[in-house]
């Protein structure tokens, strides 16, 4: 049987308000069923949709995380959507690509040896202050979130988290950014 979602459940799920919800309806750009004077969502419905709204729209993006099995998830599920993805698996790596290269957007675990994402974060918002970071964090609650909230980050990630909730943050991030975003080479 689908599993439906309500509109709140929906825009939490997309991590979106609810008022974009009902614009996407009234534009009929999103996949919805009419229950006597509500709306539902098929959970898979809105995956695929997701899947389907993020294609052809490319974004290079850096992922980085001392945990190989998340560099190969997101590079793996990223690159299937067409996007170019760099991965480093320290926060000493990842400074020095995004020294080197230019970034739409960057997956940045908190918790690393040697770096922490918290330094990192710091450090790549000195170079480069535009681009939009996303934290991946297996503690949200530590004291680690707490010091990177203050850098404003576009969004944070707690793990454990599968291919489906990378395609809908990156979507988010298109979705909010497609028609701003820079052409990288």
């Amino acid at each position: 049987m689908a599993k439906l979602l309500t509109v709140r459940q929906l825009a939490d799920y997309l991590n979106i308000d609810k008022r974009t919800i009902y614009r996407l309806l009234e534009r009929s750009d999103v996949p919805a069923i009419k229950v006597g004077h509500g709306w539902r969502f098929d959970k898979a419905c809105i995956d695929e949709w997701l899947r389907k709204n993020t294609i052809g729209i490319q974004a290079r993006i850096l992922v980085v995380d001392d945990d190989k099995v998340i560099l190969r998830l997101f590079k793996e599920t990223l690159e299937e959507l067409g996007h170019r993805v760099e991965i480093a698996d320290t926060g000493f790596e990842g400074l020095e690509l995004v020294k080197l290269l230019d970034f739409n957007l960057i997956f940045l675990d908190l918790k690393m040896p040697g770096m922490d994402g918290a330094t990192l974060l710091r450090e790549i918002k000195s170079i480069k202050p535009e681009v939009r970071v996303v934290i991946i964090t297996g503690y949200p609650d530590s004291e680690l979130v707490k010091r990177v909230l203050d850098q404003a980050p576009f969004g944070v990630m707690n793990k454990p988290f599968g291919e489906a909730d990378i395609i809908r943050a990156v979507g988010n991030f298109l979705r909010t950014s497609y028609q701003k975003l820079p052409h990288i080479k």
